[in-house]
């Protein structure tokens, strides 16, 4: 009897060990989603002071777009990645020109109301190009699983972990090695100061609002073989706001940190209290 407990015991223990080495994967993977669209909040409240309602939208636009260029244009996973990001930096730049440079002196209320518009327009521009049936986006590394002590984990949470760390690595090079990245946190730190210095501000400015719409762009491309491509996938705004703030609204580094944490309490909450 004793032996047949202490082996039900082990069974139960493995058993909860793979359970919670499974969650921690894809609750890392969420987060590190959670993470970039955080990212893309924060850089453009230090560079243009303003909070930017519509991230979560442009995320689900990203997703579309890859999407349409996989489905439409036939390219490869890799090309789709790489397109999507060419496309969305348009749109940033774009968003930029239309959303704050108009209403840039005007205050912080016009501009946040003005993302917020920009954002009613995304949501419901995508029913009218892509309709309201949901988009399947193939998953970046395949459908596979690896196993790992015992525990299969899907192989698209391993690749988002890769790529998300991979990015940040290059974001930190590109931020302290780079005269661009250098003159964007300039911008960032005091646009009247940067100005003197001979930095073009509304240059800067715009750079940030494109590279804050790639990062939304490759959230929405880790997202969408989770969620499936739908408007639902700009609730994701929510989940990056949390990340902001848990991180200490403004800090990058803590907009990872705040996204890795969101994904894990999400992930072990859904699991252990209720979804």
């Amino acid at each position: 009897a004793k032996v047949r407990r202490k082996t039900t015991d082990d069974v139960r223990v493995r058993t909860e060990m793979i359970t919670i080495l499974q969650l921690a994967t894809g609750g890392v993977a969420m987060g590190f989603v959670y993470a970039l669209s955080a990212m893309g909040i924060v850089l453009i409240y230090r560079t243009a002071g303003v909070v930017n309602f519509a991230q979560g939208s442009l995320v689900m636009l990203g997703a579309y777009v890859a999407t349409s260029c996989i489905e439409t244009l036939k390219l490869p996973m890799i090309g789709a990645i790489i397109a999507a990001v060419i496309i969305m930096a348009g749109v940033g730049a774009v968003f930029q020109r239309v959303a704050y440079y108009p209403l840039r002196y005007a205050g912080i209320i016009p501009v946040v109301i003005s993302t917020i518009g920009v954002s009613v327009f995304l949501n419901n521009g995508v029913y009218v190009i892509w309709g309201t049936y949901p988009k399947f986006l193939p998953p970046i590394a395949g459908s596979g699983t690896i196993t790992i002590f015992g525990t299969s984990i899907p192989l698209q949470n391993i690749a988002i972990a890769l790529m998300a760390v991979a990015l940040l690595f290059f974001q930190a090079y590109f931020f302290n090695k780079t005269w661009l990245g250098k003159k964007m946190q300039a911008v960032a730190q005091h646009q009247d100061t940067a100005a003197l210095m001979g930095i073009k501000v509304s240059r800067m400015i715009t750079f940030t609002f494109m590279y804050s719409t790639t990062l939304a762009a490759i959230a929405g491309i880790f997202a969408g073989p989770i969620f499936f491509v739908s408007p639902g996938i700009a609730q994701i705004l929510s989940k990056a706001f949390a990340a902001s703030v848990v991180g200490g609204f403004g800090s990058v580094p803590g907009a990872v940190v705040g996204g890795i944490f969101v994904g894990l309490v999400e992930t072990f909450g859904a699991y252990f209290i209720s979804s």
